[in-house]
C-alpha cells in the first residue's frame, strides 16, 4: 500500500506540471459548467496523463480490511418536499439550524479534498437535493474537479423536469429517481403529499435528454407495494430504465418491522414465475446491486439486498451529512464532524488525519438487520441514504429523437391525475379514458373510483363492469367433503404442490347501503375523515395482498393484478364495490377477491359511521372465477 506522503507528492507533481502563466491581460470568465478553450485543452491532457499514469490510491481512504473508498455521498440539505413513510417519522424530524449546516464553500472544499485523495464518484443527496437553490452551481463547480468521473443526484423527482436541462449542462451524468408505486392514490398515501405526475414528468425528461439507464428506486414493503413488482418490471420492456428493488431497511423513526421486509429471494421468485427466462447480469465487484434482465427488454432490474445478503465486504462508500458529519457506514451510528474542524482552521493534512482515522475504524460489516433495528441512528432523511444504491457506471446521454423514446406508457400514467380530478366534477376530460365518469339510473354523472388507471384502454386489464347476466361456463364439480378438513376432522391446508400453474382470475362484489345523508357526503366528498372512496379502494387492494394472513388456511398468492372499483348508486344511496384479482399459480384467487370487496365495504362503514349507524353491508359474493381444475364459474 502506498504511503500518504508518496500519494500526495505524485498529485502535487501532476498539478504543478500543468500550471501555466497568465500574461495579465483581461480574462472573460466562463459560464458555470463551461471551460475556456485553453483550459479545456489542458484539462483534456491532464485526464489523459492520469489515465496513463494512475496515482496510488490514498491510504487515508483505505480501511484496515483493504477496502478503498472512492465513492462519496454528500447531503446538500435535510429538508424535503415529501414525507415518505419509510424515510421520515410521522411527527417529522428536528432540523439542524442553518448556521450549523455546511455552506456551499465548505461542501466544495471537502469535495476537492476527497477527490484529490482518490474519490472519483460523488452523489448529491438530501433530504431532497433539488430544493437547494444553488444545486446547479454546485454541480458545475464539482464538474471542474480533475479526477472526478461521475456526478450523480438522487431525487424524488418533483423538481427534476424543471431543473434537469440546466443540471445536464452543468455536468450531471447520473440520475436516480425514487418511486415506490405506479398507483397515483397510493403514491399520495406513501409520501403524504401530491406529486405523482411531476415524478413521471421527471422520468420522461431524463429519458428525453438521453440518460440511459434512468435509475428508479423502489423500496418494497409487504402489504403496501409488493403487488406492483410485475408492473415495475414491465416498464423496462420499452424504456431504458434500471428499476432497483430495495429491501426495506430499519432507520430511526420508521417503525421497521421484519414482517414488512420482502427479501430479495422472495421478489426474485415472484418475477421468475412470470419471466422464467430472467438472465443474471455481471456487475462490478463493489456493486451494491444484483442485476437481471429479461431478453428483448430495453431496460433491466436490480435488487439492493442490504438486509438479506449484505455487501459490506466490497463497500467503497462514505457519506457526509448536511451538517458536516462523516459517516463511514450507513447503518453505523459513529460520526465525526468535519465541519467543526474546518471552522476551527484545520489544515488539509489535519483533515486527512481525521478522515483516515475514521475510515480506519470502519467495521468489517454491519450488525445485521435485527441488531440494526435496535440501534439509535439518524432517520433516513438526515443521512442522505438515497443512494447508497448508485453504483453502476454513469448514465451516458445518447440523444435520440423524441418519438423513439417509447414513453407513451409514462404519458398515459401521467394523464391519470386528470382522471382523478374528473371523479369529483363528473366532467369528462377529452384526453383521458372514459372510466372517469359513470352514468347510473338517476341520469346524473356520479363519482366512482378505480384502482387501475387504464383498465378501459388495455385489453389485458380486468374490467368487470358488464351489466349483462353471467352464467356458468360449465358444470362446477363439488367435493363430497370439506377440502380444508382431514380424514380425522382436523383443519388442514390443502397441498397444491402437484397442481399445474394456470392463470387464475376472480371477481367479487359487495354493496354498502349508506342512507341519504352519508351518501350525499361521499358524493360531494365532504366527509371530515377524507375521501372515503380513495381510502376504501386502497384498503381493498391491501386486503387482497394479505388474505393469507387473515384467513388461516389460505395459501399465499403472488398476485399479478388487483383492481377495486367503487361506484355510487343514487337509486339505493349505495356504493357498489367490485374487486378483481389475477395470479399465475396452482391455486385460485377467489378468497383474495372476496376479502378485497369485504374489507373495502368495512372501510366505507368505518369512514361513515360518525354520520350514520344505519349502514348495511350486503351482497358480498363471488361473481366469477376462471382457471383451475374445477372449471370456470360465472354467477347468473
Amino acid at each position: 500500500m502506498a504511503s500518504p506522503l508518496v500519494s500526495r507528492m505524485l498529485r502535487q507533481v501532476l498539478r504543478s506540471s500543468t500550471r501555466s502563466c497568465n500574461s495579465g491581460a483581461p480574462v472573460t470568465q466562463p459560464r458555470p459548467g463551461e471551460l475556456p478553450q485553453s483550459a479545456a485543452e489542458d484539462a483534456s491532457s491532464r485526464r489523459q496523463f492520469l489515465r496513463e499514469h494512475p496515482v496510488p490510491f490514498s491510504a487515508f481512504l483505505t480501511d484496515s480490511f483493504g477496502r478503498q473508498h472512492s465513492y462519496l455521498r454528500i447531503s446538500l440539505t435535510e429538508k424535503c418536499n415529501l414525507r415518505c413513510q419509510y424515510c421520515m417519522p410521522v411527527e417529522g424530524v428536528p432540523l439542524t439550524p442553518k448556521a450549523d449546516l455546511l455552506t456551499t464553500e465548505e461542501i466544495l472544499t471537502l469535495a476537492r479534498l476527497f477527490v484529490k485523495e482518490g474519490v472519483d464518484k460523488i452523489r448529491l443527496t438530501g433530504g431532497e437535493p433539488l430544493i437547494r437553490p444553488d444545486v446547479v452551481d454546485i454541480v458545475a463547480q464539482l464538474h471542474q474537479l480533475e479526477g472526478l468521473r461521475t456526478i450523480g443526484v438522487t431525487t424524488n423527482g418533483i423538481n427534476l423536469a424543471r431543473l434537469l436541462p440546466r443540471l445536464q449542462k452543468a455536468g450531471l451524468n447520473a440520475i436516480n429517481i425514487s418511486l415506490d408505486t405506479l398507483v397515483p392514490a397510493k403514491f399520495e398515501f406513501i409520501v403524504r403529499r401530491k406529486g405523482f405526475h411531476k415524478v413521471m414528468e421527471g422520468i420522461h425528461k431524463a429519458i428525453e435528454l438521453g440518460y440511459s439507464p434512468v435509475k428508479v428506486n423502489c423500496v418494497v414493503m409487504r402489504g403496501l407495494n409488493e403487488d406492483e413488482l410485475l408492473d415495475f418490471v414491465a416498464l423496462t420492456e420499452g424504456l431504458p430504465l434500471d428499476v432497483r428493488f430495495i429491501e426495506y431497511m430499519p432507520f430511526d423513526g420508521n417503525k421497521w418491522n421484519f414482517k414488512k421486509m420482502v427479501s430479495y429471494k422472495e421478489m426474485l421468485d415472484t418475477l421468475r414465475q412470470r419471466w422464467p427466462e430472467l438472465e443474471t447480469l455481471s456487475g462490478e465487484e463493489s456493486s451494491t446491486a444484483k442485476g437481471f434482465k429479461i431478453p428483448g427488454f430495453r431496460g433491466h432490474i436490480s435488487f439492493i439486498t442490504s438486509m438479506s445478503e449484505h455487501f459490506c465486504g466490497t463497500c467503497s462508500r462514505l457519506r457526509i451529512t448536511a451538517d458536516g458529519n462523516l459517516k463511514v457506514c450507513l447503518f453505523g451510528n459513529a460520526e465525526v464532524s468535519l465541519r467543526d474542524h474546518l471552522r476551527a482552521g484545520a489544515s488539509e493534512e489535519e483533515l486527512l488525519s481525521i478522515i483516515g482515522a475514521a475510515v480506519g475504524r470502519k467495521k468489517r460489516q454491519h450488525a445485521g438487520m435485527f441488531n440494526i433495528s435496535q440501534m439509535k441512528n439518524r432517520p433516513m432523511i438526515l443521512i442522505g441514504l438515497f443512494l447508497m444504491f448508485q453504483d453502476s457506471p454513469p448514465a451516458i446521454p445518447s440523444i435520440s429523437s423524441k418519438d423513439s423514446l417509447g414513453v407513451q406508457g409514462l404519458r398515459h400514467r401521467v394523464s391519470f391525475f386528470n382522471q382523478v380530478a374528473t371523479l369529483r366534477t363528473g366532467c369528462r376530460v377529452p384526453q383521458t379514458p372514459p372510466l372517469a365518469q359513470r352514468w347510473l339510473g338517476s341520469g346524473s354523472p356520479q363519482r366512482h373510483y378505480s384502482s387501475h388507471s387504464d383498465s378501459d384502454t388495455n385489453p389485458k386489464c380486468l374490467s368487470p363492469v358488464s351489466r349483462a347476466p353471467a352464467s356458468r361456463s360449465g358444470p362446477l364439480p363439488t367435493s363430497e367433503q370439506l377440502t380444508h378438513v382431514d380424514t380425522e376432522g382436523r383443519a388442514a391446508m390443502v397441498d397444491v404442490g402437484g397442481k399445474p400453474n394456470t392463470e387464475r382470475v376472480a371477481v367479487a362484489s359487495a354493496v354498502v347501503l349508506l342512507g341519504p345523508m352519508a351518501f350525499k357526503l361521499i358524493q360531494e366528498n365532504q366527509l371530515k375523515k377524507g375521501d372515503a372512496l380513495v381510502v376504501a379502494q386502497l384498503a381493498g387492494i391491501q386486503a387482497a395482498k394479505v388474505t393469507s394472513q387473515l384467513i388461516p388456511l389460505c395459501h399465499h398468492v403472488a398476485l399479478s393484478h388487483v383492481q377495486v372499483r367503487l361506484e355510487l348508486d343514487s337509486t339505493r344511496h349505495a356504493v357498489v364495490i367490485q374487486a378483481s384479482c389475477r395470479a399465475q399459480g396452482p391455486t385460485g384467487v377467489e378468497m383474495e377477491a372476496l376479502t378485497s370487496a369485504a374489507v373495502a365495504a368495512l372501510t366505507l362503514y368505518d369512514m361513515c359511521k360518525a354520520v350514520s349507524r344505519d349502514i348495511v353491508l350486503e351482497e358480498i359474493k363471488l361473481i366469477s372465477k376462471t382457471g383451475g381444475q374445477r372449471g370456470d364459474f360465472h354467477r347468473t
